[in-house]
């Protein structure tokens, strides 16, 4: 079977193009795809080989619309994505017990589906951070979706906190042996409370009442619906990066208590759910990626595995036929029941060997076999017929800290 990409996906109606075997997907997630393709308001459809199902739209997708956008092509996570920073520190300037980096980066950074604190210790310090995250604050009470003025106090104590699920923190090292820290995470609750209420709202506008699937609902340019939610999730997309800012100031600030002659490098960072309005060919477009980063001429981005399997950090090669666009990750190949069903503590033991990190049943849904091949991936994404990306760095996994 051809593995040369782009492929296509018979069946489908708009521009759609994957940089995925369409025969390793399950049938869900083809039927999604298809789906998504039909509507009436998609131009362009690229699938990424991360490709999995997704709740109204796929991720591992990039959906290219004219004058619309479908909040659940974005997801409930609005902004999620990642952070990275190259260190002057080398393997051997490490500990040879990991156990108190780890601790200390579970120690400045709440930690769970619940984590909150009122007020990040980074905070006291960084003018800069704390003025920001003050003005972000003020704009909530901008926000235009119903319902969200009850979580305003959770938004303000969630900012800085991981969250769970797939979200991490990690210190990694490179083959050159150099150390990097990189996280993952979104617009915590808010983000979610904001997706839904837009989501329900546009199920029930009289546009989008034949469509094959309300979940793919769509808002249209110039109507108040769509001017609420673009504006809302513009906030959302600068709470998560803000988020991941402070979480990224707190573990800088741990690791330099630990190895005080640290030093760092500029910040990556990339949302991967996301809207942004784009040209293409001439054409602009209002373009959503769900698990999906830009890949832009020179843009540097990130794309992690599961935990224990490391990571990449790329750079964009400007590919017009996939909207310039690349993968956020390796991708789940199955739920986080069929995972709980199928390995116990002691596999996810040995799958993160040599990683210090959480090895109890409240991870096993993350374990590493649960992911797809990060190695495969890649290799979709840097194949000569049309690469996405070119590799700068492959990051090694030492410390995974996962709420």
């Amino acid at each position: 079977m051809s593995t040369h990409f782009p492929m296509p996906l018979p069946g489908t109606r708009a521009d759609t193009l994957l940089w995925a075997d369409p025969y390793d997907m399950d049938e869900a997630t083809r039927a999604q795809i298809r789906m998504m393709s039909r509507s009436p308001w998609v131009a362009h459809l690229r699938i990424m080989p991360d490709v999995h199902l997704g709740h109204g739209a796929t991720v591992g997708s990039v959906i290219a619309m004219k004058s619309a956008v479908a909040p659940s092509a974005v997801g409930v996570d609005i902004g999620c994505g990642m952070a990275a920073v190259h260190t002057n520190l080398r393997l051997e300037d490490l500990p040879d017990d990991l156990h108190g980096i780890r601790s200390a980066f579970e120690a400045v950074v709440p930690l769970g589906p619940r984590g909150h604190s009122r007020q990040a210790p980074v905070l006291r310090h960084n003018l800069a951070l704390r003025n920001h995250a003050a003005a972000l604050f003020a704009g909530f009470r901008d926000l235009r979706a119903e319902g969200v003025d009850s979580v305003e106090a959770k938004m303000i104590a969630q900012c800085g906190s991981l969250g769970g699920g797939n979200h991490f923190i990690e210190l990694c090292c490179d083959e050159a042996g150099e150390i990097w820290l990189m996280l993952h995470s979104g617009s915590r609750n808010v983000g979610k409370v904001l997706a839904e209420s837009h989501m329900r709202r546009a199920r029930h506008l009289e546009h989008n009442l034949h469509l094959e699937d309300l979940s793919f609902s769509v808002f249209i340019a110039g109507t108040p619906e769509m001017d609420d939610y673009m504006h809302d999730l513009h906030w959302a997309q600068e709470y998560a990066r803000v988020n991941r800012a402070i979480m990224m100031a707190s573990i800088k600030d741990a690791l330099r208590g630990i190895l005080p002659q640290v030093a760092y490098d500029q910040d990556i960072q990339c949302h991967h759910n996301y809207v942004a309005q784009e040209e293409h060919a001439g054409e602009e477009l209002i373009v959503t990626r769900k698990g999906a980063i830009r890949a832009g001429s020179g843009d540097l981005g990130l794309i992690p595995g599961s935990m224990g399997t490391g990571s990449y950090v790329v750079r964009g090669l400007g590919n017009e036929l996939s909207l310039s666009s690349a993968s956020h990750g390796a991708g789940r190949r199955m739920s986080r029941s069929e995972a709980r069903r199928r390995f116990s503590t002691r596999d996810l033991v040995a799958q993160t060997q040599g990683v210090e990190c959480r090895k109890d049943a409240g991870v096993v849904d993350e374990i590493p076999e649960a992911y797809k091949n990060l190695e495969d991936v890649i290799a979709a994404q840097t194949q000569p017929d049309s690469p996405l990306v070119e590799v700068v760095a492959r990051l090694t996994t030492l410390v995974c800290v996962k709420g």
